[in-house]
């Protein structure tokens, strides 16, 4: 199997994160984003959406990180990230489309103003978009902190996918200044993912 990824592209690390925890065998290829990689033609044959990562295993090609993750741990006997049981499995999902729809868009627009566009030199914030992201994480990141009240990881079953897809994003909190510092719960149980051996390897926030 090979993994086209880019180690500061959240997407990415919800699949390096899962692959490590899974010991599955992932063989990588770098995409150099700033270069435009992702744009040329041949990448453009694996991902027409110009995004990693993208999956390569045996003739199938796969993009779409959730859908890469769920690949991941249907291919490995007896994990436990990706309960086979439906109901526990429905609510993985749950969380899986919770996290594109609902958590990721506001994180999005703050990581691109508050840290991508430094990063390439493409100038300043738009104050009117960060304020329009810090809308979007407060909302969903408050009801993400009331459901870990009492919980120690997102899903009944245990550590899941759920766990690492939304964690990966959270790598990035302090320098794309998400408004999430204060929140107790979230932050005890992202304390609780980056203990994990799986975010170390990744080196998740370490760019």
């Amino acid at each position: 199997m090979r993994l086209y990824y880019h180690p500061i592209s959240t997407c990415s690390r919800r699949v390096l994160m899962t692959a490590h925890h899974l010991g599955a065998e992932v063989d990588l290829a770098f995409v150099d984003l700033a270069k435009g990689q992702q744009n040329t033609p041949e990448f453009l044959k694996l991902n027409p959406n110009h995004r990693v990562p993208v999956l390569e295993h045996d003739g199938f090609v796969l993009w779409e990180s959730y859908a890469i993750m769920q690949y991941l741990a249907d291919m490995i006997p007896e994990q436990t990230l990706y309960p086979t049981n439906a109901r526990a499995r429905a609510n993985v999902n749950r969380w899986l489309f919770w996290c594109g729809q609902d958590f990721m868009p506001g994180l999005s627009i703050l990581n691109w103003e508050n840290s991508i566009k430094t990063l390439v030199g493409i100038g300043v914030a738009d104050p009117i978009e960060v304020a329009r992201g810090e809308g979007l994480v407060v909302e969903a990141a408050k009801i993400l902190d009331d459901h870990l009240v009492d919980r120690e990881w997102i899903c009944e079953s245990g550590l899941s996918l759920a766990d690492f897809a939304i964690a990966a994003p959270l790598a990035d909190q302090h320098r794309a200044k998400f408004p999430v510092t204060a929140l107790p719960n979230l932050q005890r149980w992202l304390k609780q993912v980056q203990a994990l051996d799986a975010w170390k390897s990744s080196e998740v926030g370490h760019h």
